[in-house]
């Protein structure tokens, strides 16, 4: 901020995030903290590169007042993004009857008795700004792509851990039976052996024939 004995002027270097074909605008900011109409003009190096409004003007007292000075659209960009363009704002005391449109180049001129304020700007040039961050594509909700991936990997794990857990206990369930049916089976033989009649009843048979078939049944499923 510049302090003079008449504006207060802010910033003092106008700087503008510079793209190519593109206008680009900043502002300055004039503070008058006196009791006198101030009467103001703003001048540049290179006045066909840039539109300045107001480039002059009135700032009432204990007032303030804005500039916006406009950069037109460049083809080019410097090779080391330095910018010698400069502009410099002139400040007088006016009348208080002064109105914009009454004020002249005269009025800015170093004349004896006359108190003429400068303060100069130069133009500083940064880099565009910088895009947005793209959003991944098929996320929902603000998950991503991994987190869905991740979250489906773990269902797909539980339920394989549940169809082994089942299995297993069907098998264990079916060698228990198994085993039982062999002991039922040997108790069947021992039978057998140690009937008075020393053969083997059509009955038995039929009853060892039937163990036979499930048992295989059961250990083929197992």
């Amino acid at each position: 901020m510049s302090s003079g004995d008449l504006l207060n002027i802010e910033p003092l270097d106008l700087k503008f995030p510079f793209e190519l074909k593109k206008q680009i605008s900043c502002s300055i900011h004039l503070s008058n903290n006196t009791e006198n109409h101030v009467a103001f003009k703003v001048k540049t190096t290179n006045p066909k590169k840039y539109c300045v409004r107001p480039n002059t003007g009135i700032v009432f007292p204990r007032s303030t007042s804005d500039v916006i000075v406009t950069m037109q659209a460049q083809k080019e960009a410097p090779s080391d993004m330095q910018c010698k363009d400069k502009f410099l704002l002139q400040s007088v005391v006016a009348s208080a009857v002064t109105n914009p449109k009454d004020i002249t180049q005269e009025m800015f001129n170093k004349e004896e008795g006359r108190v003429v304020d400068e303060c100069k700007l130069k133009v500083v040039y940064l880099p565009p700004p910088s895009p947005p961050s793209p959003v991944a594509e098929g996320s929902e909700e603000g998950s991503s792509p991994k987190e869905s991936m991740k979250d489906n990997g773990h269902q797909n794990g539980s339920e394989a851990k549940s169809v082994i857990s089942r299995l297993m206990a069907e098998k264990a369930s079916a060698l228990k039976q198994s085993n039982r049916l062999r002991q039922e089976l040997e108790l069947v033989k021992h039978d057998m052996t140690r009937s008075r009649s020393g053969g083997i009843s059509f009955i038995l048979v039929i009853v060892v024939g039937f163990l036979g078939i499930f048992l295989g049944y059961i250990l083929k499923r197992s």
